[in-house]
């Protein structure tokens, strides 16, 4: 198998429960809910992305040919000692992460974690499993180490998802603002009360765009 990936970097995780871990982000290119180009973004199934998950050509992309060729890649990004984490993004990571590339990276001792929309079945062996529900797209993922939900979302209520079996629920401020839209305080306000309220949720907030990195 070919897998087309959009970029990938060393950072610090910025959002979710696992904020602050030093990580490998291998994002892939392409979505099963919008195909990235802002022509379609009005009839696309998630509206709202603010993500580049189009072709190939971001900070070490690249079609890689083979699981080993992308997991030393991924490896050669790596600096110092800890734990190795390599995240796993995308676009949709679950339409290409495969039982070949998970044992590639198990190889060279990185812990996965994927960030995936619910709508593809998650393959065994991911040590880390996120899913962030999309608008009104079916959520065949239903169990997972966290779900972190977008907020608000007309589709959907925080109280639609917690009867799934999840670890961890976040609440994210959906962020409008690369639209031009002036939400964004809203929306935080509105998903700092909700947490206020419903304890079971946790606050998440977007670091890396706090501090401005990627």
């Amino acid at each position: 198998m070919t897998y087309a990936v959009k970029e990938i970097f060393l950072t610090v995780q910025g959002e979710g429960v696992r904020a602050g871990t030093v990580a490998v982000f291998l994002r892939f290119a392409g979505c099963n809910l919008w195909s990235g180009l802002e022509k379609d973004r009005a009839s696309a199934v998630c509206k709202f992305c603010d993500t580049d998950f189009v072709k190939t050509d971001g900070l070490n992309g690249g079609k890689f040919q083979t699981a080993k060729a992308l997991a030393d890649k991924v490896a050669e990004l790596w600096i110092g000692d800890g734990v190795r984490w390599v995240v796993c993004t995308g676009g949709e990571p679950l339409l290409q992460l495969d039982d070949d590339i998970i044992a590639a990276l198990h190889a060279n001792d990185f812990k996965i974690a994927v960030e995936t929309n619910g709508t593809v079945l998650a393959p065994e062996g991911i040590d880390w499993l996120c899913v962030s529900p999309k608008a009104n797209a079916k959520v065949l993922q239903t169990s997972g180490d966290e779900l972190k939900l977008v907020y608000p979302q007309a589709e959907n209520k925080p109280s639609d998802f917690t009867d799934l079996d999840f670890t961890h629920f976040c609440l994210q401020p959906r962020d409008d603002s690369f639209l031009g839209a002036k939400d964004k305080a809203t929306h935080s306000d509105a998903a700092f009360q909700y947490c206020l309220e419903n304890p079971l949720w946790r606050l998440s907030v977007q670091t890396h765009k706090a501090i401005n990195v990627p």
